[in-house]
């Protein structure tokens, strides 16, 4: 699986069981970068992905890349994208193949961590674009050596 993940200047990633922050520009990369492959998240992940009306997109509904499950990081197989907003991916290390981590380039209160060490892992490519609520986003793509 590969996942996604979105940071703070120091790895945080949620505060007060809530996110930190979203971004509307960083929603549409991620469906981009997803290809119409499977995108797992969690319930409390996929309410960034719906509609003002509370709907996903019929493209998105139709194709059922979306896919949204408690226990998604258990499910997603070889290949597919897991958004990971809540929760600790150390447990799932050996399961993952790609890292893809998305700076907010800001400091943020935070009592829950990114923990995974990538320093066995290869940075294979950066990406910087302006988001809608943030100045900068930067993306670094991560795979095993």
């Amino acid at each position: 699986m590969k996942i996604i993940v979105c940071v703070d200047n120091q790895n945080g990633m949620m505060f007060n069981h809530r996110r930190q922050s979203q971004d509307r520009v960083l929603r549409k990369r991620i469906l981009e970068l997803t290809g119409g492959k499977k995108l797992w998240m969690n319930a409390y992940s996929q309410k960034q992905f719906l509609q003002v009306n509370g709907n996903m997109s019929k493209e998105q509904e139709q194709s059922g890349q979306i896919q949204a499950d408690e226990a998604f990081l258990e499910k997603a197989g070889p290949g597919e994208y897991c958004f990971v907003e809540d929760k600790d991916v150390v447990p799932y290390e050996s399961r993952i193949e790609e890292v893809i981590l998305c700076h907010w380039n800001r400091d943020y209160p935070a009592d829950m961590y990114f923990k995974m060490d990538l320093g066995s892992w290869k940075l294979a490519e950066t990406q910087e674009y302006a988001g809608s609520s943030h100045e900068k986003i930067t993306e670094e793509r991560y795979v095993r050596r």
